[in-house]
Formats: structure tokens, C-alpha cells, sequence
């Protein structure tokens, strides 16, 4: 397992949080730790769509699997995780409609 810089986790965690698949799983996970099928009924995604995020989320270091019998129960990987998520929710911001912003790529985010 290997430890990230600050600025590299910080990116994993804005990684993840640039999907809406992602970010929905885990605002549900910050509500309480789920099993996969239930989490893509939850969603509204198939289990194989649900799957691919989990393993991103997981390889970010975001989310952990743990076994219970036969079954694996998803959870987020440190409590900070959540308060992080619940004061970004808190956030109000003030979005310049004009904005065209760029990634390293030099593709626009799509955000304006």
C-alpha cells in the first residue's frame, strides 16, 4: 500500500468526486456503509457499473471492502472521508456562468 502526498490525495478525492456515479456512492456510503447490489439499486446503475466505480473508489483509497460471510460490505475508508464530504455539501458557491475551465489534457471540464 502506498502513501500519497497531500496533493496527491487531494486530486484521487476530486478524481472521484468528478463522476456523478462516484460521488453518488459515496454520499450513500457517508450515510451508512451498503452492500453493491443494494448500492446499485440505490443509484439506479447496473452491478457491473456500480462494480468499475467501486474498484476506482477503492483504488483511490476512499472506499474499503469488508468481508461479511459470503458478502462484502462497502464503507468508507477513514471517518474524515465524511466530514470532508459534508462540509464540501455545505459549500455555496458562486459560479461564473462564463466559465471555461481547462484541464492539464488541455480539454475544457465542461464546467461552463
Amino acid at each position: 500500500m502506498e502513501t500519497l502526498t497531500h496533493s496527491d490525495a487531494l486530486a484521487r478525492f476530486g478524481h472521484a468526486l468528478a463522476d456523478p456515479t462516484r460521488t453518488r456512492i459515496l454520499l450513500s456510503l457517508n450515510h451508512a456503509p451498503s452492500y453493491p447490489s443494494e448500492l446499485a439499486d440505490q443509484i439506479g446503475v447496473t452491478r457491473q457499473i456500480l462494480s468499475n466505480h467501486l474498484a476506482c473508489l477503492r483504488g483511490c483509497g476512499l472506499v474499503v471492502a469488508v468481508p461479511e460471510g459470503r458478502r462484502m460490505r462497502y464503507e468508507l475508508a477513514d471517518p474524515r472521508i465524511g466530514h470532508a464530504l459534508n462540509d464540501l455539501m455545505g459549500l455555496v458557491l458562486a459560479v461564473d456562468p462564463d466559465c471555461t475551465c481547462v484541464g492539464p489534457d488541455g480539454r475544457e471540464c465542461g464546467c461552463g
